[in-house]
């Protein structure tokens, strides 16, 4: 048996090997005091309370009565700008790349503001996630009322989130997004990027598989089943061998496309209005509007000792 100095000698250099900055150089963001770091716990206790401003009665612990919801709206509003105001304070801190040149006190009212914006826009998006409820509830002869879908539809779940990351994206809050959107795809299976632009009464029906890239381009009244990909094809590299970030490159449905599971279109193409995209196809060019895109039909043949095989 190794000697109790021996066993604190190896501790002791595994973490020397730890501290090494050489080890971590590029996964370890160096926090400066006095800034607030970005909290994945904090954040899902903000997404959970935007969930139960916009659907009272189905999350958290609130009931829809008209005598005492205005007071509930209240609290949750004003704890929710406390809340969001930090975290958006530590995305703009943890992406800051002048941290020396910037005025903390100027930042933290940025925050703010950024804050009360998104808040402001509360109204708005629960309108097009009430949409997106009476779609999926319209579509599915499984779905017994519109609560059955709010409570039990992973798609509303993650749609929620979309539209939640979305609108802070577009006020230029950084990672902040990101993170809530990856906390969807982590409960639910489904990959919405925030940059992707998704229009009204959409739905995706079971959910799970689902990948929409960050240029993609929604219309309205889409629908999706499990395991659709709209991806890209490659990455453009830039005469050095690096990436090319921000260029197109996924696809742009419609308005009124339904995809059916386990379909994989990449690229920037567009899939026309009103098509119908079949189970399993692969799609890398431009579908007219009114198609109907499937597999060959399957054919029966028989084979005697492997031969035609």
């Amino acid at each position: 048996m190794q000697s109790d100095s021996k066993i604190l000698a190896k501790i002791n250099q595994t973490v020397d090997r730890l501290s090494d900055p050489e080890s971590y150089d590029l996964v370890c963001h160096e926090h400066r005091l006095g800034e607030p770091l970005p909290s994945t716990e904090k954040l899902a206790k903000i997404v959970n309370m935007i969930r139960e401003i916009l659907f009272p009665g189905y999350f958290g612990t609130t009931s829809l009565r008209p005598n005492t919801i205005k007071h509930y709206m209240g609290v949750y509003v004003d704890e929710l700008f406390e809340l969001l105001s930090e975290q958006i304070m530590a995305g703009l801190c943890f992406t800051c790349k002048n941290p020396h040149e910037v005025d903390m006190q100027e930042r933290n009212r940025h925050a703010q503001m950024l804050a009360s914006e998104f808040i402001a826009y509360l109204p708005e998006i629960r309108r097009k996630l009430v949409a997106d409820v009476d779609t999926a509830f319209v579509g599915d002869p499984a779905a017994q009322s519109q609560s059955e879908v709010i409570f039990c539809y992973p798609a509303i779940r993650a749609i929620s989130n979309y539209r939640i990351a979305n609108q802070l994206l577009k006020l230029e809050v950084p990672l902040i997004p990101r993170i809530i959107s990856e906390m969807a795809h982590s409960e639910t299976g489904i990959d919405i990027h925030p940059k992707a632009e998704i229009g009204e009464s959409f739905t995706i029906d079971h959910g799970t598989g689902v990948v929409i890239g960050s240029t993609c381009i929604i219309g309205n009244n889409v629908k999706l089943y499990q395991g659709v990909t709209l991806g890209a094809k490659s990455f453009p590299l830039d005469e050095d061998g690096n990436p090319i970030k921000g260029v197109p490159r996924h696809p742009i449905v419609e308005d009124g496309v339904i995809i059916y599971a386990q379909a994989t279109i990449l690229g920037r193409v567009t899939v026309g209005a009103n098509s119908v995209v079949g189970g399993n196809v692969w799609v890398t060019n431009n579908v007219p509007p009114n198609s109907k895109i499937v597999q060959f039909k399957a054919r029966e043949t028989s084979f005697s000792d492997g031969a035609g095989i």
